[in-house]
């Protein structure tokens, strides 16, 4: 499989007034798997309709391939990009069975896997002679992860594939999508809610927020940068000194502060203090870069 770039270059978005999409620069590069995080609101699937030209950027660029995807059909034949149904009952797809959007689904991709796209069928119990309409939400999800995977696309962007999947069904999503990595090396985009979860999934994560993004580096890396430091206020304040305070909660005379730095600068700042140090994961490093320092009272 063909391994390329997909580029986004000074990308700008605005409905009406509101300006959804900032000078925004995201290079997504073969060999990975990149979760896709943002708070409602923040631009996530309009960052993914942008960059597979479901919509048009109202400024910027956007190659795959060193190619502009805009009205440029050899380009978009290399991405894929799965959302979740609308649900419009008048919509073409509505009417469809699940065996004829199949079918539909193979015509547009050149890489399309006939005999994958039925055996993730029987693997999530999809009935490929029910009509769309007629089929759960997640049943829904189930059928707008199977085309992504069976595209074979050498680039997948993902939307909400997990919405309305049972924790079994959102396990094998995960399961099905590293088998699929591990064979092929295409990369995929994951956009969702359900961070925790997902994380162990995420090679490198994109954190979106309020139309910029604020980090783009691997998942490991990422969170190891992060430390809850808690005790006694006036120990905690003598730890965080110099350091970078991203948010605080205090509880009677008890504080405790999330911060970002060095393995080294941490253990330097807590010696001879009687704090406790505490790790976070992607999801509580999400809050505290997308929560903008919320300080709560007990």
């Amino acid at each position: 499989m063909e391994q390329m770039a997909l580029k986004a270059v000074g990308l700008n978005k605005r409905f009406g007034t509101k300006e959804v999409l900032k000078n925004l620069e995201l290079t997504i590069e073969p060999g990975r798997i990149y979760g896709l995080i943002g708070r409602n609101g923040a631009g996530k699937t309009t960052l993914l309709a942008l960059l597979t030209a479901q919509l048009a950027a109202d400024g910027g660029q956007i190659t795959c391939g060193g190619q502009p995807v805009w009205e440029n059909p050899a380009a978009l034949q290399q991405l894929c990009f799965s959302r979740e149904f609308s649900g419009a009952p008048n919509s073409v797809a509505a009417g469809l069975k699940v065996k004829d959007y199949f079918r539909i689904a193979s015509i547009y991709y050149k890489n399309w896997d006939d005999a994958y796209a039925h055996r993730l069928a029987q693997r999530f119990g999809l009935e490929e002679n029910k009509r769309i309409n007629k089929l759960s939400k997640g049943m829904l999800s189930m059928v707008t992860i199977v085309v992504a995977l069976a595209s074979r696309a050498p680039i997948t962007l993902l939307d909400e594939p997990v919405a309305g999947l049972d924790v079994v069904a959102r396990e094998l999503f995960y399961k099905l999508l590293l088998e699929d990595y591990a064979e092929t090396g295409r990369p995929f985009v994951v956009s969702t809610h359900i961070i925790e979860e997902a994380a162990a999934v995420f090679e490198e994560v994109i954190i979106l927020d309020e139309g910029r993004i604020v980090e783009k580096a691997p998942t490991e890396e990422l969170v190891a940068q992060f430390h809850l430091i808690s005790g006694r206020e006036d120990e905690v304040d003598a730890a965080a000194q110099g350091l970078t305070v991203l948010s605080t909660e205090r509880m009677g005379r008890h504080k405790a502060v999330t911060v970002r730095c060095g393995e080294n600068e941490l253990a330097q700042a807590v010696s001879g203090r009687d704090v406790d140090v505490t790790p976070l994961n992607l999801q509580k490093v999400f809050v505290a870069l997308c929560g903008h320092g919320e300080v709560q009272d007990g």
